[in-house]
């Protein structure tokens, strides 16, 4: 059946809205990624501790989506309420890591900081599924979008003059409460709601049976394999690239390096919204696959550039940010469309649950391999992410048109 058209003359601004509130919450998530050769300086870590600080925020985000998932918060807790109130626990925690007086209890507030996160990213993509169906992939391709950019904003605090640890952090988790008074105030469900129903323990088993779930999974988890161990290295990358091409080490080159790291990652916020009208018109299967193979592809080249000038190692992140994250939304768009509507907001949290997951696994794996390889060839193992993201997404496509089916 044909989705009717999106006609209600509030969904641009409930767009611009929520899209406003996402970018500032989930500007928690990087943060102490962007500061981090700072705090690695504080306590003495390794590349691998450093990487830490972002692995425990994929931690706390799984156990608190699985959290989410079990207990049908999505589902039973009104969307804007589960919003506003985790946005400011997580705006606390990372407020206190300014003053945390370890390692250990670094990474307890950043655990803390990520499990809040589990009530801001994938209720959002279910209040903007309220206000759109047949531009569903434009609604939450901008959703996406604009937590890109937000991820990416500590680095663009970072890169003015003179901000330390404290701007940067005190900053973002100012963002992160003016995402939860934004929701709290403006938003409201569109014509499209999804409807409640009291907490059923049944539910995720409701979520796991729907077969078209299960098989974009496959897709989903290459792309995951690739995306945040690109977002939290390659800002690394691009500082031993700077480092090895001689640029002189001090505040100056710090800042430059911080700037094209924005760049990089924020990039996606416009590859999402290309993704998200491309997938409308062109399929989102066409869309994920053509995604892939150019994210994977620049994870092969980027290596490449190493110790070049910082501009031409940049062009390549930047490229590589721009598909990296363009089909992410779609994966979530399909979840909305392949499951019961009383179960959309348990699946999208499953399906972030098992996503994030396997990231902890891969962020993990990089310094191990630059320790082997070196810089040069330790990104390109991403690359088997998107190959195999692809070869699910071919055998799911072959599957559905062998039954005539439609997204």
């Amino acid at each position: 059946m044909t989705a009717p058209s999106d006609s209600h003359p509030e969904r641009w601004r409930q767009l611009a809205l929520l899209s406003l509130a996402e970018l500032f919450g989930m500007s928690l998530w990087l943060a102490a990624a962007a500061v981090g050769p700072q705090l690695a300086q504080r306590w003495q870590l390794t590349t691998s501790e450093t990487g830490w600080l972002v692995t425990i925020v994929q931690l706390g985000f799984v156990i608190g989506t699985a959290v989410a998932a079990v207990l049908n918060l999505a589902d039973v807790v009104p969307s804007k309420r589960l919003f506003a109130v985790t946005a400011l626990v997580g705006a606390a925690a990372n407020a206190a890591l300014v003053h945390a007086p370890s390692y250990a209890v670094a990474l307890a507030l950043r655990l803390v900081t990520g499990f809040a996160l589990a009530g801001v990213y994938p209720p959002a993509m279910k209040m903007i599924s309220t206000w759109f169906r047949s531009q569903r992939g434009l609604g939450i391709g901008t959703i996406v979008a604009a937590l890109t950019i937000g991820k990416a904003s500590p680095y663009l605090v970072h890169a003015f003059p003179g901000a330390g640890v404290a701007t940067v952090l005190y900053t973002v988790s100012g963002f992160a409460v003016l995402s939860a008074i934004i929701v709290s105030l403006a938003y409201h469900d569109g014509p499209y709601a999804f409807p409640s129903r009291p907490f059923s323990w049944s539910l995720v088993g409701v979520v796991f049976r729907a077969r078209r779930w299960r098989l974009a999974i496959g897709g989903y988890l290459g792309h995951m394999f690739e995306l945040y161990s690109m977002w939290t290295w390659t800002p690394v990358f691009l500082a031993a690239s700077a480092a090895a091409s001689g640029m002189p080490a001090g505040p100056r080159t710090n800042e430059i390096a911080s700037l094209v790291s924005f760049l990089a990652i924020a990039a996606g916020g416009a590859g999402c919204v290309w993704g998200g009208l491309v997938a409308d018109r062109r399929g989102r299967e066409w869309l994920v696959s053509v995604a892939m193979a150019a994210s994977g592809t620049c994870a092969l080249l980027i290596g490449l550039t190493f110790g070049y000038s910082l501009w031409i190692t940049g062009a390549v992140a930047v490229v590589w940010g721009f598909f990296v994250i363009a089909d992410s939304a779609q994966f979530s768009t399909l979840v909305t469309e392949a499951v019961p509507p009383h179960s959309v907001g348990t699946a999208l949290s499953v399906q972030t649950s098992m996503g994030f997951l396997l990231t902890m696994v891969s962020i993990q794996l990089v310094p191990p391999a630059e320790a082997a390889v070196g810089w040069r060839w330790a990104l390109a193992l991403l690359a088997l992410g998107p190959a195999f993201g692809i070869a699910a997404i071919r055998r799911l496509v072959r599957i559905r048109r062998a039954a005539g089916d439609t997204w």
